[in-house]
This record gives structure tokens, sequence and C-alpha cells, in this order.
């Protein structure tokens, strides 16, 4: 991947993240970097290999937000960031694992459904400093497993989209779109904070032709003690669209969107 790369204009480093399948890996040799899915927040959610990287791990690095999850768990140094400085944290996180240092990146979920930009950069931190150390990733459990459960949308049946990324989104916004109003398939979406939030997504589906009636839940905060589903039609929630900050929205930005297409029952026999 580029030393500079824009998200606007790429390059994404989600591509650099995908760009060739995992090399063969043997974790008692190879002493690789993992890149954890720490699951939607409940460390009941957190796998036991996931727990495990962490908890081995001489420095851990992630969002801030993130890692306050599990740093309970490990007696590592804690590399915490947001998207200002997470260049600089990620730089130092490699020269750490240079240096000798097991290294356990940690992000929300499961990177495989949304967080490949920050394995990408993971990934290109760790081979600028120790081009020889192999980056795995240790998959968690997904808010959308949570979503799709709660809103009882089987995912061979829905369309999911993932919008909570860097850069232009017009391609992810017409999918969507499409999957709702041309295919009739559920869908399930991670919203953007705080852009594009549940209700902008409702306005945008309604502007493309999708039904007003159709059932929308907002999932929010899956496995929390607070966790809430707020119950609309698409035309109700389209009400709630419009700004670009926490004040523009009653949500927070721990949020799933689900759309529910009609079901007929299915005869017996």
């Amino acid at each position: 991947m580029s030393d500079e790369y824009d998200l606007e204009a790429g390059p994404d480093p989600a591509t650099f993240a995908a760009e060739v399948a995992e090399p063969d890996i043997d974790e008692k040799t190879d002493d690789p970097v993992y890149a954890v899915g720490v699951g939607p927040g409940n460390q009941e959610y957190l796998t036991p290999r996931g727990e495990r990287a962490i908890r081995e791990a001489d420095v851990v690095v992630g969002f801030t937000t993130v890692v306050e999850f599990v740093e309970d768990l490990t007696d590592a140094e804690l590399l915490t960031c947001g998207y200002k400085d997470e260049a600089e944290a990620l730089e130092t996180f490699g020269e750490r694992v240079a240096a000798g240092e097991s290294g356990t990146a940690v992000a929300m979920g499961d990177p495989n459904h949304s967080g490949y930009q920050f394995v990408g950069k993971v990934q290109d931190a760790v081979e600028r400093e120790a081009p020889d150390t192999p980056v795995r990733i240790v998959p968690g459990i997904s808010s959308l497993q949570l979503a799709a459960s709660r809103a009882r949308t089987p995912m061979e049946d829905t369309e999911f989209v993932t919008l909570h990324k860097s850069g232009d989104l017009e391609t992810d916004m017409e999918r969507l779109a499409a999957a709702v109003v041309d295919d009739h398939r559920h869908l399930l979406v991670l919203p953007r904070p705080y852009d594009r939030m549940p209700g902008d997504i409702a306005a945008f589906l309604l502007e493309r032709g999708a039904d007003p009636d159709l059932e929308a839940l907002v999932l929010e905060k899956l496995t929390h003690e607070d966790e809430a589903i707020h119950r609309f039609t698409l035309a109700e929630l389209s009400d709630h669209a419009g700004g670009t900050g926490t004040d523009d929205t009653p949500f927070s930005d721990l949020v799933v969107l689900a759309v529910r297409q009609p079901v007929e029952a299915k005869a017996t026999t």
C-alpha cells in the first residue's frame, strides 16, 4: 500500500488487506500479529481464541472505545487511538513488533463484516517495520449476527451492507437500494456515524422507490445492558434524516439498521 492514501480517492487500505490470501502460518513458530474481532462489546461474545490473543500480547492497539471493552483481560501495554492519531499509534505498534514483542490489534465485531480498512492499516504498519511477521485475523461475533437474530432476517435472505467506513459510499448506497427495491430482500446495514445514520438511509430508500410501510428496526447497543430495539415504518424512520453530528440523531453510533420485507406464510402439507 502507498505511504500516503486518500480514503476519498484511494487506494483503500481494505483492498490492501484483501489483496492476497492469508499465507500459511504456524502459530507455534511464526509468532504472528493478530487482528482480533472483539464482538459487539459484551465479553460473553468474545471468542476464547480472541481472548487468548489479547491476554498473551505484549502490546495491544486499537481505537480507544474498542480497547476499553477488553483492557481488563490483559497486562499488555495498550496503544489507544482515534482517527486523528491512528497512523502514529500503528507506527509505534509496528516498531514494537519489530523489536520482538507480540502484538494484537483489536476491532469491534468481526473484521470480516466491517473493519478491513483497519486490518489493512495494521498489516501495512507491520510490513513496514517487521516484513517477515504475518498478520492473522481472528474472527469475532458481529453485531450483524445479533441483529439478524433479533430481527429474524436469515442471512441467506438478506443483503448486508456496511457503511461503517471512510471514503465514498455511493456504490454501497446504490447496492442497498437495489436489494430492497429491485430484489425485495431483507436488509441489514451498519450505518456510518453520523452522516449515514438510520434516518438518512430510510430517506434514501424512499427516494429510490421503497415501500414506505416496510418494517424498519434500529437495533442499538446489542448485548449491552442498555440494549434497545426501536421499531418504525420506513416512512416514520425517515423523519430522523439529516445532520452530521450526535445531536442530529436520536441513535448512538452502536446501531444496526434492519429493513424487513413481508414474509408470506409458507403452506404446510
